[in-house]
């Protein structure tokens, strides 16, 4: 079941001939039209600073509620710290299993955490100059837009999600989840995960099948702001994660999540060179993501 869901190589978009190039990006299209999810090799993170991400993600979890609240999420910059069962994707269920620190250009930071700023900080600097514009980029060119088309609009709002989903210590609420069936908001997204696992994404046919861990992958993901823009031609597919069962419901599980929104300004307006009727009003993201977010805390 999980090889419904793509593995493609990246490293020849980013140094092989144009040829080479040309078959990455119609993977991509293949695969985020058909599936919306992909994972992706060889796109420029180094293993080391991964495992230090991780490593850094679980010291802070780690940490006292009390001391992790002093990072308290700012509804205006959507970034801090969000506590166990505070947010639910999904509306309709009961809140979400799991804490969250947003990370964005305005965060703020713990003293003497230094390491943990450090180790962050160059996650999300590497992700949001090189690896996610070159990703755009490849977006931009699988549907026959200028090659810079995505990366240009996309240069303030990037935020980082380092998620933990702790043991299970009791019963869930009838339809909790680790994180509730949804789709995402953005662009795109860019997720690591742990050895744990857990992330399910819904097929066309409305069965879930899972996403686990490739070692040396990442998952890419479509969002609804790039469903929106190429009026349906890639596909922003629900995912969640579940709740393990037996002693898997007792070990903790960690994600770090790299959403790629469009500028506040920018117009999201179906662009499609077919003759098909556009499925979306135009909006400006700015709009478009705060609606989501009032629903989502």
């Amino acid at each position: 079941m999980t090889t419904q869901i793509p593995v493609i190589d990246f490293a020849p978009f980013l140094e092989g001939n144009a040829t080479e190039k040309q078959a990455v990006v119609e993977q991509i299209y293949v695969s985020c039209h058909e599936v919306g999810f992909m994972y992706l090799r060889n796109i420029g993170i180094p293993r080391l600073l991964i495992v230090d991400l991780l490593d850094q993600s679980k010291q802070f979890f780690n940490l006292p509620s009390e001391v992790k609240e002093q990072l308290a999420r700012s509804s205006e910059t959507n970034c801090g710290y969000v506590g166990l069962q505070k947010e639910r994707l999904n509306p309709k269920n009961p809140w979400d299993l799991k804490e969250v620190f947003n990370m964005g250009i305005q965060s703020v930071w713990l003293p003497h955490q230094e390491a943990f700023r450090d180790v962050v900080t160059e996650f999300y600097r590497l992700c949001t100059t090189e690896v996610a514009p070159d990703i755009l980029r490849a977006f931009a060119i699988a549907l026959h837009q200028p090659e810079a088309f995505f990366a240009d609009k996309h240069s303030r709002h990037y935020f980082l999600r380092m998620l933990h989903y702790p043991p299970v210590d009791q019963i869930p609420q009838p339809g909790q989840l680790r994180a509730g069936e949804h789709t995402d908001y953005g662009s795109i997204t860019l997720l690591l995960q742990d050895r744990v696992g857990g992330l399910e994404v819904q097929t066309r046919q409305g069965d879930w099948i899972a996403a686990p861990p490739i070692e040396d992958t990442i998952v890419v993901n479509v969002g609804d702001a790039m469903q929106r823009w190429t009026n349906d031609r890639l596909s922003s597919t629900p995912h969640r994660v579940a709740v393990p069962l037996g002693v898997e419901s007792q070990r903790s599980r960690y994600s770090i999540a790299l959403f790629c929104d469009p500028d506040p300004d920018v117009e999201i307006a179906c662009s499609d060179s077919s003759d098909r009727v556009p499925q979306y009003p135009p909006i400006l993201a700015g709009e478009y993501l705060a609606s989501r977010l009032a629903a989502t805390y």
